[in-house]
């Protein structure tokens, strides 16, 4: 806002607003640790500082050119199914209010600090120093395969967060079950209801939790070993993959109806490919 302020008093061409942001204050206070930053916050804080950063632009764009679940390049979140529910609740409730939202960062083979040598040391990147792809980075490639037509959702959950986007004949439900470190989070069984639609031709769902598309875990059964041998890059390349998976659902009264279990911190994207009636909104989540 003071940047915008001067620019106008002096009468300075501004064409946009560039920024960035962390749940967690990059210096932060004596004793906070990364964990206690976090659980000081806000669940939704990143979508509040650009709600407040797009009213403080006056009409400009807005371009975050740094963000992450914290600003902590050693926060072992960055490795877990967290950041992936993080990064995936943070992109859908922040669409809309910038034009461009640049994470921090693609790999953890990264110059500033010093350069470990682990595998999964709780660094930056949406991959790590081998190319092994976090659960963050398959966040992104979930979020990659949406269309732009979000349909309306109506549901409200302490952790449990949905959206529902239509491509063509086709609907993805994603889901979320995300909380704040020290917060209370469980698994949840949670209930979709599609009405007004044709039944499907099929339903599929992507996982990204614990169990699922989370290679640092591999890796811990593995004995954590701090250099890995091709095989082991191999086997950890293969863990972090999503598989797509046929998914139970009832359709009667042209209303689809399904159940899926999402453990803390999970994504899971729910797949409908339907016939030409596709609905105007997801009735219950």
């Amino acid at each position: 806002e003071e940047f915008l302020e001067f620019c106008e008093k002096k009468k300075l061409p501004v064409d946009f607003v560039s920024t960035h942001h962390y749940p967690t204050d990059a210096l932060g206070n004596e004793g906070d640790d990364t964990e206690t930053q976090l659980a000081n916050s806000r669940r939704s804080i990143l979508r509040e500082q650009a709600q407040d950063t797009f009213r403080r632009a006056k009409g400009k764009p807005v371009y975050y050119t740094e963000w992450n679940a914290s600003s902590n390049p050693r926060d072992p979140l960055h490795d877990e199914p967290y950041a992936a529910a993080f990064v995936t609740k943070t992109i859908m409730e922040t669409n809309g209010l910038v034009e461009g939202y640049s994470f921090w960062t693609f790999t953890d083979i990264f110059e500033e600090n010093y350069f470990p040598s682990v595998p999964f040391h709780g660094g930056f990147g949406l991959l790590n120093l081998h190319g092994i792809a976090k659960p963050a980075y398959r966040a992104f490639e979930l979020l990659h395969k949406l269309g732009k037509e979000q349909l309306l959702v109506d549901g409200i959950h302490e952790t449990v967060d949905a959206w529902a986007v239509r491509v063509k004949d086709s609907v993805t439900v994603l889901l979320t079950n995300h909380a704040l470190p020290r917060h209370t989070i469980e698994t949840q069984q949670v209930s979709v209801h599609i009405e007004e639609t044709d039944e499907p031709r099929a339903v599929y769902v992507e996982r990204i939790d614990e169990a699922h598309a989370n290679a640092r875990r591999v890796w811990h059964d593995m004995g954590e070993p701090g250099y890995l041998s091709r095989l082991e890059v191999e086997q950890l390349q293969a863990a972090s993959q999503m598989v797509r998976e046929p998914h139970a659902w009832k359709y009667e009264n042209r209303s689809v109806h399904l159940e899926i279990e999402l453990p803390p911190h999970a994504v899971a994207a729910i797949g409908l490919e339907l016939g030409r009636s596709v609905p105007p909104a997801v009735a219950g989540a």
